[in-house]
């Protein structure tokens, strides 16, 4: 195969619907910092997450966002002045980033030995996207390039039985953004053609200022955690906003 096509997908909103699963972990890792928070989660309340969720990049941002929601703050409210909210929160819980993070993959991986196979119904793939990964990975590379803890990723695709190498898969564990990871499966594979797909659109937005990377083909993921007013700005962008059903067969 002579400069085969290269695939970096986004995990979580492109391969996964993990909304569910994450407002639930989001839920019971805020519990664990403010005990006035019930053990299960209201249904309304990842209802209501699934909302916000177009404003996170990283899953740990759940913790907060779920305490948000339990202290009754609106839709508008929350995205409106997210990074204030989140800010006062982390003041509040006397906690740093780091410590979120680690609290919500330990938060995950408890919940992963309790009961796997509830984990991951909880985390099933976007229709149809198992058996476009079963063909692709036989036409060309694909690689994960997601802010998600890898280990999560590996469970996952495990789980529906798409194979992938641990080193196609760039996640949290690395300390990089998309960017550098675009950067450097561009510097290994100078003369192949690479497509980038995404569903946030601030994230496409970055790449598209690094002239580096101007020769990465961009693919707005539509079907996943985006907005209204995320989809009318993508859509006077330079780069392809596609559905889900235009993503299986090409």
């Amino acid at each position: 195969m002579n400069n085969p096509d290269i695939y970096a997908l986004d995990f979580d909103g492109v391969i996964c619907d993990s909304a569910v699963e994450t407002a639930i972990t989001g839920w019971k890792a805020a519990g664990s910092l403010w005990n006035d928070m019930p053990k299960a989660v209201p249904p309304a309340k990842i209802d209501q997450f699934r909302l916000i969720r177009p404003m996170i990049e990283t899953g740990y941002e759940a913790i907060l966002s779920m305490r948000l929601l339990y202290l009754e703050e609106s839709i508008e409210a929350i995205t409106g002045g997210y990074g204030g909210k989140i800010q006062a929160l982390l003041n509040d819980a006397q906690v740093t980033v780091d410590d979120l993070k680690k609290l919500f993959g330990e938060t995950r991986d408890a919940w992963i030995a309790s009961d796997l196979d509830d984990w991951v119904m909880m985390n099933p793939l976007f229709d149809g996207v198992a058996a476009k990964l079963q063909k692709l990975g036989e036409q060309c590379p694909w690689y994960v390039v997601t802010t998600k803890q890898e280990r999560f990723v590996k469970q996952i695709l495990k789980a529906n039985a798409i194979e992938l190498a641990d080193e196609r898969i760039f996640g949290l564990d690395r300390n990089m953004s998309k960017v550098e990871v675009l950067k450097r499966l561009l510097k290994a594979n100078p003369s192949a053609k690479i497509y980038f797909v995404e569903d946030r659109l601030p994230t496409l937005l970055n790449v598209l200022k690094i002239d580096e990377l101007a020769s990465v083909s961009l693919i707005f993921a539509l079907w996943g955690y985006n907005t209204v007013e995320d989809k009318a700005l993508a859509a006077q962008q330079p780069f392809t906003s596609q559905q889900l059903k235009d993503f299986l067969v090409v």
